[in-house]
């Protein structure tokens, strides 16, 4: 697909234009409004294709669990049959909230061997809709001191979890790897941080980092890659244990399976060993 339309797409889904002026350059780009309609779906995520783990690979239920202001909704999962304590890893959504593709990462982490908690951010609004369109909207009007907190009390949950052995790790997407990185400054206790293609935390910021830090970044990214020089700058400077790897050719949000038009298996599977990796290295 031309990348013109992927990255009209990508500017749409940051809520750098609104719906009706994405559908207006998307037709422009196509040729026409009927084509775009066509192309449409190739670029929206299709949750039909989000389950690639099975029932009876991990437990997994919908738990709630305090957060700053009232409880929060979240998916919690581990390996079937465990009987020993295991590190624990937050799964952090990307900007339409806890999805049927993330509840799936959330599964995936578990069947390699971790206490894993996909958090609902959009919890204190009610909950992540079925709409994404609305979900992106809901993420744009969350408190941004609030969210951190309920990250943090999520952090603070899996570290007291009677299946969990005391260490942590972080592992966000898109919005979900802004977070990955902000967590890593404001949680000293926390082990290992992994963002894919997330907003790098400020360089004043760096110091306060404790974790290690694994940093995947997409090679076609313009928008998000524009901070790399500058962060890692800042973590060499500092000495942060960190890995950061950019993955030539590929697309924002090459890791989800669930969004045709960008996903790249090669790229998402070489950046999920590395991400599992770490996690055994950090949390074992």
């Amino acid at each position: 697909m031309d990348q013109k339309i992927i990255n009209l797409y990508d500017s749409y889904t940051h809520s750098q234009i609104n719906r009706k002026e994405f559908m207006k350059k998307l037709a422009l780009l196509t040729g026409s409004t009927a084509l775009a309609l066509t192309i449409l779906p190739s670029l929206e995520s299709n949750y039909a294709a989000a389950s690639t783990v099975k029932d009876d690979e991990v437990h997994a239920e919908e738990i709630t669990f305090p957060g700053v202001n009232g409880q929060l909704q979240g998916l919690f999962a581990m390996p079937k049959g465990n009987k020993r304590k295991l590190g624990a890893v937050i799964i952090i959504h990307e900007n339409r909230g806890l999805t049927p593709h993330i509840k799936d990462v959330t599964k995936r982490v578990a069947l390699a061997g971790f206490v894993a908690l996909g958090v609902d951010a959009l919890s204190p609004m009610g909950g992540t809709p079925e709409d994404e369109n609305k979900g992106r909207e809901m993420i744009g009007k969350l408190d941004a001191a609030q969210n951190l907190g309920n990250y943090l009390k999520a952090l603070e949950f899996l570290r007291a979890h009677p299946l969990g052995n005391g260490k942590t790790g972080v592992v966000g997407f898109c919005w979900g790897g802004g977070m990955a990185n902000k967590l890593a400054v404001a949680d000293p206790f926390l082990n290992a941080a992994v963002a894919y293609y997330g907003a790098q935390a400020k360089t004043e910021d760096v110091p306060q980092i404790k974790a290690s830090l694994m940093l995947h970044y997409a090679g076609l990214d313009e928008r998000i890659n524009a901070g790399i020089p500058a962060y890692e700058s800042a973590l060499k400077a500092n000495k942060i244990d960190y890995q950061l790897y950019v993955y030539d050719g590929v697309n924002h949000a090459f890791n989800n399976d669930t969004s045709p038009t960008r996903y790249n298996e090669a790229a998402a599977k070489l950046a999920w060993e590395r991400t599992i990796n770490l996690f055994k290295k950090k949390l074992g």
